[in-house]
């Protein structure tokens, strides 16, 4: 095979064996890999009703075609899993060197499954792989495992871990990648910990063989100019980094703040990427073969340190009410020595804030104290106390407290920093996003907010559900192939196709591309539904639907999304209720599915 590797990885730690599988070429065509296969493989092996933290449940981390290429930001990779968070079929998505190195040893996946009786590590090279004793490992944080595996491996491996977050099951842990990444949403890190697998360490030196290497070559220089010419990928982000958003999205009204109470914070530049870049900022950074280095490497109390991303000093700053962007910072650095997502674990923080200032529940946190969330960081990985409650996530947290209407949520998964009323098609891609609230299913700020590929009105209802799908559809392609979806800003589906071509010597189009993804989001649909989803879950919180926006540029908005549902569900082919109708199934070759 060209561009894959043509083998799959995979572990029973309940009998404590590996096995090598060939790749089925035919799935691999009409998934390409990284989520597409994820989800082919937890569809086809974890039955309904599974447990999320049982052993019955899958793991299974691929890569793409295009990964560890020349092709641009293709240095990424995806987990596919049932979550814990919430009952869903879900991936998280990585960047880095992890997934090149792992696509090195020889596999294009790892699927993983049962549980180990004592804490083990995985260990996958380019002679095969072996599973060892990490019992010493078990009750470390993320800096601290990986830096006694790479002394063990030596400098040239890369090391996938859990902290204690994910030892403890909590269920909005996440996975350590390198120490300064992270597969960050679900509640992923649980899974692991659940399994009793501390850490995946890989070691390789195999190539990806490429079909038509001139072709692809020349593919991949046309990518870059298109990549260096677009403002947004040659300027914005490799300049002060995903935080740029920051003053933007405040400016505009779609900046949540303090529980989306508020969309705009009076704070915002004190948190910005402008602000990193002037007062932090050690160096840029980037994952393995990215022209963009969006990533900062910042100074922190005398040390060098990863920065906060965009949606983690939103969720640790604005929307806990904190503009003290050490504490930001510092907060981030907690969330990934612990194992815990920064987005889940603030949003989640926000709730209990709120409902402390409203009375609803005896505890000291008020919106603005950045000492709270600290500690509440440190509760909620080791389950201590009030921490407990909040590691089970948001809805759970404000159910238990009859305050469900207080928890920003979608399916269990709490909401990034868009504030859906300000961005209407956003709202949709949320309430219709197969793992729930999610910014990466589809991020519609393109052309709601920065006019690219052209600007929508939005504020408008209508005539975004065909917009919104395809986003959707190029998106599952991009976490297949897997490419990182900034480069989508300057580059469209017809550059993928090409450098899809190229590397795998079969033949696709733009339009097929739309179709794989297709087939990818409606596999995932069908998944939710065989677990009891339904329309009501395809939906947003009562305040985002409710509560007019009080000030600002989207003053008086709130989100009307039933209408849009039902345009949604007629453009996907599917019934009023969400349902796939057969004749769309037979089309994606999803009948007996």
């Amino acid at each position: 095979m060209y561009g894959w590797m043509g083998k799959i990885l995979r572990v029973d730690l309940s009998h404590g064996t590996t096995r090598e599988v060939p790749l089925d070429e035919e799935v691999a065509r009409l998934y390409i890999g990284g989520r597409g296969l994820g989800a082919r493989i937890v569809f086809d092996e974890v039955g309904p009703g599974t447990d999320p933290l049982g052993p019955g449940n899958r793991v299974v981390i691929a890569t793409g075609p295009l990964t560890g290429t020349l092709a641009p930001a293709s240095g990424r990779f995806s987990l596919s899993t049932k979550a814990p968070l919430t009952g869903a079929i879900h991936d998280s998505n990585a960047g880095g060197s992890w997934g090149v190195t792992f696509k090195k040893t020889g596999y294009d996946a790892v699927v993983i499954e049962g549980r180990a009786d004592a804490p083990m590590c995985l260990e996958i090279t380019d002679a095969g792989a072996s599973l060892k004793d990490a019992r010493d490992l078990w009750g470390k944080d993320t800096k601290e495992t990986v830096q006694t595996l790479l002394e063990r491996a030596g400098k040239s491996a890369n090391v996938l871990c859990i902290g204690p977050a994910g030892e403890n099951l909590v269920k909005i842990a996440s996975i350590s990648v390198d120490g300064h990444r992270a597969l960050a949403r679900g509640g992923v890190g649980a899974v692991l910990g659940s399994k009793n697998l501390k850490a995946i360490v890989v070691m390789g030196g195999w190539k990806p063989a490429i079909k038509d290497a001139e072709m692809f070559e020349f593919a991949c220089y046309e990518s870059g100019k298109w990549l260096k010419a677009n403002p947004v990928t040659s300027q914005g982000l490799p300049e002060f980094g995903t935080s740029v958003l920051v003053n933007l999205m405040n400016a505009s009204g779609i900046f949540p703040t303090r529980n989306f109470r508020q969309n705009q914070f009076e704070h915002a530049y004190s948190i910005s990427g402008e602000e990193i870049t002037d007062r932090l900022l050690v160096r840029k950074a980037a994952c393995w073969g990215c022209p963009i280095a969006c990533a900062r490497r910042i100074r922190l109390d005398g040390a060098e340190v990863e920065g906060p991303e965009y949606e983690s000093v939103w969720a640790l700053g604005a929307e806990c009410g904190i503009f003290d962007l050490e504490a930001v910072a510092e907060a981030n650095l907690l969330c990934n020595r612990l194992g815990v997502d920064t987005i889940s674990a603030g949003v989640t923080i926000g709730c209990l804030m709120e409902m402390s200032e409203s009375g609803l529940i005896d505890y000291p946190a008020r919106f603005g104290d950045a000492g709270a969330v600290l500690d509440l960081l440190g509760k909620i990985a080791y389950r201590d106390g009030i921490g407990d409650e909040l590691a089970e996530g948001s809805r759970r947290f404000a159910e238990k407290h009859d305050a469900p209407h207080l928890a920003m949520q979608v399916k269990g998964l709490e909401l990034p920093a868009y504030d859906p009323r300000g961005m209407k098609a956003q709202g949709l891609a949320f309430a219709t996003s197969n793992r729930g609230a999610c910014h990466l299913r589809a991020n519609m700020l393109g052309p709601e907010v920065l006019g690219i590929p052209k600007r929508v009105d939005r504020f408008a209802s209508r005539a975004k559900a065909g917009l919104l799908i395809v986003a959707q559809n190029s998106f599952a392609v991009l976490d297949s192939l897997s490419v990182c979806k900034f480069a989508s800003f300057a580059l469209g589906d017809e550059f993928f196709a090409r450098l899809l071509s190229a590397a795998t010597g079969i033949k696709y189009s733009a339009q097929e591309l739309q179709v794989v993804g297709e087939r990818i989001w409606n596999l995932e649909r069908l998944y939710n539904l065989r677990e009891g989803f339904s329309r009501r879950d395809d939906t947003l919180p009562v305040r985002i639907l409710s509560e007019p926006v009080p000030s600002g540029p989207t003053a008086g908005q709130v989100v009307d999304l039933e209408p849009m549902l039902d345009e949604y569900y007629r453009s996907r082919g599917w019934d009023e209720n969400g349902v796939p109708a057969q004749r769309k199934l037979a089309q994606l070759g999803l009948e007996g599915a």
